[in-house]
């Protein structure tokens, strides 16, 4: 449409560095009175972290752990005294490749030591009377839990579970109460202590049937928090009695699961329940607690934007909130409950203009079957949004993570370039409940995939997208899901990307770090097409007859999760049936996903080259 022409060309072209520039931080946190703040900050091929005063943001103490070693989050023992989480992490999309190692320090760097078997331990809880002790468990075969000393790294075991991968629930004065996990064989169980034996209340199958998950013990001391699914629909949050097996329902969403729970400053009262139905909001379950009037009146203050109440302190007076919106990457505030003011403290991307930023809107789509599908549309800023060149643009996993909305780089670059952004939560995203999910089982390449295509459809009967303009790119099982996309509907699109994407599911079950275990191997086979053959059928690189479009590559050769055998498999066919890959961007030195600044601007540059040529704007 020539009369859209001086639309796109009015908008302000931004540098693509300022989309892909690490953030000043991942996350903060509170100390226990409120005095410091613990800031991780990515730095390249590292994430440090850096304590600091509240009071003038004077650096405190800073740590540092060298090249692909990530300082992610903390745990305050004392407010003097914390545990970092350092993980390993070669690759931007990767999950951790091993649990976290653990290390203790005080806040001015002093009394640093490394927790023996750190990685090895999951937190179950702080013990707030305690300054010394922490509780954290331990799976090697069956669960432990036990008592650590932050300061000697010395543990002693205080009770067993028979859960191969195992956690636990205990009261507020330590005492355990439930042992619940996922066994090699990925059968999920819950017990409950009953005297000095365990006893059996639950068990179900990865995906299947109803689930019972224990959250924490109530202010009562005699009724359970706990999340309840009776046929895979998302989860309840109910207040349970294990006695008589009463439930009384305290919060609930038909769509979503719950995505989080805000307690009281003394953690004893449930305030409110988080859910990410479309945009993010509150459940609140008591209205009439002060703390929950102060959180409503800081989630309102903030209008257009989301607020996580992130962390209180211990006498309620502090409040760590952090502010963000589709447009904006977020900022953190301390509010002082005395003065009655909000300080800001830190942006997470202080160069990103929201004003410049683009719109990402909630949509819903009926799937051709009629099953219920969400997602977001994001169109060009100031843009009329008709008949646009759209991407299409599937998220990984695919199951457990989703879509959300947030400020989200990829999707704020394409959209300032002049593309539609599409993001579905197929059948098989986490977030919807049980059910939802299983209905991607061992259908990666079918029926998850014919729903990207149905929300593709619904763009364009709205008018929304040009059907001679789309195109598909993806990263981890959006790559896969990019080029199948193609296979599926071989006349839809005109270009594809796969971003260290999957492309053979038979070679899944060979090469990269998930066959590795019995619980990954476990996995495949739950979620993956049970015969070779259909395997073969569901994936890109047996499928090249169907593949007749421009095609852009793009893998680190250090990928653990898609090795390069994915890469290779895929090309090597293209190039036989002489349809060689246009585009590919190779980094010796990168993994699944690239964390160095320069080949991230150099990735972007060629993605925005390929997209304007095949179904540019211009």
């Amino acid at each position: 449409c020539l009369w859209m022409l001086p639309l796109a060309a009015s908008a302000e072209r931004i540098p693509v560095g300022d989309f892909f520039r690490d953030p000043e931080f991942s996350s903060v946190s509170l100390s226990p009175t409120g005095e410091f703040l613990a800031v991780s900050r990515p730095e390249a091929d590292r994430t440090i972290l850096a304590v600091l005063s509240t009071a003038d943001l004077k650096l405190i103490g800073r740590w540092d752990y060298g090249a692909e070693r990530h300082i992610d989050r903390v745990t305050w023992v004392n407010d003097r005294r914390f545990l970092m989480h350092v993980s390993r992490k070669v690759g931007r999309f990767d999950f951790r490749v091993a649990p976290s190692d653990l290390y203790a320090s005080d806040v001015d760097g002093k009394r640093r030591s490394d927790i023996p078997n750190g990685n090895t331990y999951q937190i179950i809880d702080t013990l707030r009377d305690d300054d010394r002790y922490i509780l954290v468990s331990r799976s090697i075969e069956n669960a432990f839990l036990m008592r650590l000393d932050t300061y000697t790294g010395n543990v002693r075991t205080i009770a067993s579970s028979p859960v191969d991968n195992g956690s636990f629930v205990v009261d507020r004065d330590g005492k355990v109460r439930y042992s619940f996990g996922q066994n090699d064989d990925l059968t999920e169980v819950v017990y409950r202590r009953d005297g000095s034996e365990w006893k059996r209340i639950h068990t179900s199958t990865m995906g299947q049937g109803n689930s019972r998950m224990p959250l924490g013990i109530d202010a009562d001391g005699l009724h359970t928090l706990m999340l309840v699914s009776d046929q895979g629909e998302p989860e309840r949050l109910v207040r349970f009695n294990p006695d008589t097996g009463e439930e009384t329902k305290l919060s609930a969403n038909p769509r979503v699961q719950p995505n989080g729970a805000l307690f009281s400053a003394d953690e004893q009262t449930l305030l409110a329940v988080n859910y990410m139905d479309g945009k993010p909001s509150y459940d609140w379950v008591d209205r009439e607690h002060p703390d929950a009037k102060l959180a409503a009146g800081l989630v309102a203050a903030f209008s257009n934007h989301a607020v996580t109440i992130s962390g209180m302190s211990e006498d309620g007076r502090r409040v760590l909130v952090f502010v963000y919106s589709d447009r904006d990457p977020g900022s953190y505030y301390l509010f002082d409950r005395g003065s009655g003011q909000a300080q800001f403290l830190l942006s997470r991307m202080d160069w990103i203009k929201p004003e410049q930023m683009a719109e990402m809107r909630p949509i819903n789509v009926k799937a051709r079957d009629g099953e219920a599908l969400h997602g977001y549309l994001t169109l060009p800023h100031g843009a009329a949004g008709r008949r646009m060149p759209l991407v299409l643009l599937p998220h990984g996993g695919p199951h457990g993570p989703r879509d959300s909305w947030g400020f989200n780089p990829e999707v704020q670059f394409l959209a300032n370039r002049g593309y539609g952004v599409l993001q579905i939560n197929f059948r098989g995203s986490g977030g919807y409940g049980r059910r939802f999910e299983s209905l991607g089982y061992r259908n990666w390449g079918t029926t998850m995939i014919d729903d990207m295509t149905d929300a593709v459809q619904w763009a364009v009967d709205q008018g929304i997208a040009d059907p001679g303009r789309i195109c598909t790119y993806g990263a981890s099982y959006g790559g896969f899901a990019a080029m199948q996309s193609v296979v599926r509907e071989p006349d839809r699109y005109r270009c594809a990307i796969s971003y260290v994407g999957v492309h053979s599911l038979p070679l899944m079950f060979r090469d990269g770090d998930i066959p590795e275990t019995e619980s990954g191997r476990a996995y495949l086979r739950r979620v993956l097409p049970e015969s070779i053959d259909e395997q073969r059928a569901q994936s890109p690189a047996y499928n090249i007859d169907r593949i007749r479009i421009p095609v852009m590559l793009v893998h680190g050769e250090r990928d653990l999760r898609v090795p390069m055998s994915q890469f290779h498999i895929l090309a090597n066919r293209l190039e036989e049936a002489g349809r060689p890959v246009e585009v590919t961007v190779l980094e010796p030195r990168e993994g699944h996903g690239f964390f160095d600044f320069q080949n991230q601007v150099n990735l972007y540059t060629e993605m925005e080259a390929f997209l304007d040529k095949h179904i540019g704007p211009r």
